[in-house]
């Protein structure tokens, strides 16, 4: 069930308890007029998806049950409130692993039922999104969001508080996977961004050319499948050759070419499209690489640049309680059929 109610008085504060838990992290934030964030609880599942190389959703869901009340009782506490004080529950019901997303969502809806409170199930890249308004008071829409995570690579038109429209998105791996999958290939592990990112550091980001796909007819489109391929392909050949490989070169190289591919397509957007302010949100926006790369590139073209700090980069709570606050003031309810939808298309209804 979808409903629109009234809109609400933006005259009185208003407090959003929400939840998510849509992968590996368990989370739960109190969120005041979606701009301040006053906790933000973050349960996380690192060391152990670790021993397998990557998340497995059974672990993850078991280990969300066993957590999500624990963390929701600490964010109220962290806030100095109580759960008769919130105004809304907001959860996020997609996308996500649905396993883990169906922790949260039951967690919303018995909360929300037995307090008697407003549901607002909450899309997972408008969180990310919205993550961008906490920690820049100064930003509202229109604006020009690059979404770059484990799952998605999104360009987005941010035409108005819950408004969206996807610019392009990529055809095979999202970004994050590409780095995980290459952490992998050159031995550095489980989560591969933050270990890809230190390694790059100390190499020569021009030591070896990767490709940077572009696709015809679709100019604001990503592809990282060939350039994961490649490198791959580079390590078989040295290996065959007998060639000694610096990863620190491999590393800084592939980096590049990511940046490079999300850096051109984004600035290329924001000419098209005419927004003179643009933002990045999602996992991969903690990279230092691209951050540097996007802000150096809006200063030389004179739009504004906003992201997140780290932990609002990453799955958390806050972000979502933001989302909440918005759609909960443009006066969107959810029924007790809330359902998590793990392939969940931004800018869809949820239902």
């Amino acid at each position: 069930m979808y409903l629109k109610m009234e809109n609400q008085s933006a005259q009185k504060d208003t407090y959003i308890l929400a939840v998510e838990t849509s992968c590996d992290e368990t989370a739960a934030a109190v969120v005041k007029n979606g701009r301040k964030a006053l906790s933000n609880v973050i349960s996380s599942q690192i060391a152990i998806h670790t021993l397998y190389g990557g998340v497995v959703p059974e672990i993850a869901s078991r280990k969300h049950i066993e957590a999500v009340n624990p963390v929701i009782k600490q964010a109220l506490a962290d806030a100095g409130m109580r759960l008769e004080d919130m105004d809304a529950i907001a959860v996020t019901s997609g996308p996500g692993l649905v396993g883990a997303l169906l922790v949260g969502v039951a967690e919303a809806k018995a909360i929300a039922f037995a307090a008697k409170k407003p549901l607002v199930g909450v899309h997972h890249i408008e969180g990310h999104i919205c993550a961008n308004y906490i920690e820049n008071p100064d930003l509202e829409p229109p604006f020009l969001c690059l979404v770059i995570s484990g799952g998605h690579t999104h360009l987005v038109k941010v035409t108005d508080y819950g408004r969206y429209e996807i610019l392009g998105k990529t055809r095979d791996d999202a970004a994050g996977e590409a780095f995980d999958k290459v952490a992998r290939s050159i031995g550095l592990g489980y989560p591969g961004g933050p270990k890809v990112d230190a390694l790059a550091k100390e190499g020569n980001p021009e030591a070896i050319h990767f490709p940077r796909a572009v696709i015809d007819g679709a100019p604001y489109d990503f592809s990282f499948s060939g350039l994961k391929s490649a490198v791959l392909n580079y390590l078989n050949s040295c290996e065959m050759k007998g060639e000694e490989v610096n990863r620190a070169d491999v590393a800084a190289s592939f980096e590049q070419a990511v940046v490079d591919s999300l850096v051109s397509r984004t600035m290329h957007a924001a000419k098209e499209t005419g927004y003179r302010k643009v933002a990045i949100a999602g996992g991969v926006a903690a990279n230092s690489a691209i951050r540097a790369a996007l802000k150096t590139a809006c200063e030389e073209n004179g739009y504004a640049f906003y992201y997140p700090s780290p932990v609002l980069c990453t799955d958390n709570a806050a972000m979502i309680g933001s989302a909440g606050y918005y759609e909960y003031l443009s006066g969107v309810r959810h029924g007790w059929d809330l359902n998590a939808v793990p392939n969940l298309e931004l800018g869809n209804d949820i239902v």
